[in-house]
């Protein structure tokens, strides 16, 4: 069964789920989303007698919003345990200690932050909560000064975004400290079957603009990093997953990739792909198969067969947040037409209501090899370009 929530629902995903009959869970915020007639819908004493009757049900959430109800109505079950086990990036680090035993970080409140004792900490370091979402609350840390800057930013940021969120998505109570991971950055759709065994289902690279930039800006698929990071990516996965004992569960695995082509994990995301209905959605348009439904079928892609006649194309997803230094409710417009002419083949634009959420857009678009350049334009851009203020 899957469950739909807050804060994006694409129409990709809403076809997926009418036009296969999967089971949705029609919960107070299901019922807003504008489902389409005909979606089979269940209602939440179904679906709690469904988990309690199989203990292996696969399920789906397209937000981590669901965690919540999760975690109130299926406390009998092994899902809100195996859940936080990868949602708190503390018990997270704990979990994979045995394979990684020389990796630094420590837990840390909130009220703790401005009387740390600096010299303690490694440099450079990255400050992320510890239950957090996209790159909210994330800064890396190289200096004393750097270090006396992000304490003061979190405090900002952390106030302005409060209320965006429940606390099972982000929680600024208490922060995760650890080593800076270095190496080319990846985030990686898959799932778990019903025998454990990972399936990847779609690989992006995370782009930066510089070695300071923690933005969510641009990520990138192509045959090359598919068909270079597929085997090594799977093997990684299956251990994570023999280590957190998981079955019949879908994943956002982000980590990088260093020189001596060690992979380090920087988190994993439980119950779901890429938030906002955004990578595996990306993954459909560049690759022509579903990713959800090879989850709920239990289906493996066949990349060799898909991957052909991809060689000389680009797919990135462009996240247009708000950068621009200018809060929502001062603006009063922003140029999609002027963005989409900046870019050769748009694929998809989804527009954000950039007043209520960081977010102006989300941009699917196809790039040609030798025209990244239109990419580096917007890695660099604070979009200020395409901002109107009053």
């Amino acid at each position: 069964m899957f469950f739909v929530d807050k804060p994006y629902l694409s129409d990709f995903f809403k076809n997926t789920l009418k036009e296969n009959a999967i089971p949705v869970v029609a919960t107070e915020s299901a019922q807003t989303l504008g489902l389409p007639p005909g979606t089979h819908l269940i209602s939440e004493e179904e679906a709690i007698e469904m988990a309690r009757s199989n203990a292996d049900l696969a399920i789906y959430t397209t937000s981590e919003n669901a965690i919540g109800w999760i975690a109130r109505h299926l406390p009998f079950s092994s899902l809100p345990e195996k859940i936080e086990l990868f949602k708190d990036k503390s018990k997270f680090r704990t979990l994979i200690k045995p394979l990684f035993p020389d990796f630094y970080f420590r837990e840390v409140r909130a009220e703790e932050l401005q009387n740390l004792f600096f010299n303690d900490i490694p440099l450079p370091f990255i400050i992320k909560p510890t239950v957090g979402f996209f790159s909210m609350g994330v800064y890396k840390v190289t200096s004393h000064q750097g270090w006396l800057e992000v304490v003061e930013a979190i405090q900002i940021e952390m106030e302005q975004i409060k209320d965006l969120y429940p606390t099972e998505v982000l929680d600024a109570g208490s922060f995760i400290i650890e080593q800076c991971i270095d190496g080319e950055e990846f985030a990686v759709d898959a799932y778990y079957d019903a025998t454990g065994e990972p399936v990847i289902v779609g690989i992006h690279k995370h782009a930066f603009s510089s070695e300071n930039d923690v933005s969510d800006r641009v990520y990138l698929s192509s045959k090359e990093i598919i068909a270079n990071n597929l085997e090594d990516f799977t093997a990684f996965a299956r251990e994570l997953g023999r280590l957190a004992g998981v079955k019949n569960f879908p994943v956002h695995i982000e980590l990088r990739r260093e020189t001596d082509g060690r992979l380090l994990p920087i988190e994993v995301n439980p119950m779901r792909f890429g938030g906002w209905c955004s990578t595996a959605d990306m993954t459909s348009l560049a690759y022509g198969f579903n990713p959800y439904l090879c989850y709920y079928t239990q289906t493996k892609p066949d990349w060799p067969e898909i991957l052909k006649g991809k060689d000389d194309k680009l797919y990135s997803i462009v996240v247009l947040d708000n950068s621009s230094g200018v809060s929502g409710e001062k603006i009063t417009s922003f140029d999609y037409q002027k963005l989409l002419a900046d870019f050769e083949k748009p694929l998809e634009l989804r527009k954000i209501d950039y007043k209520t959420y960081p977010v102006f857009a989300f941009l699917f678009t196809e790039t040609r090899k030798d025209n990244f350049a239109e990419l580096e334009h917007i890695l660099d851009s604070d979009l200020r370009e395409y901002v109107s203020v009053r």
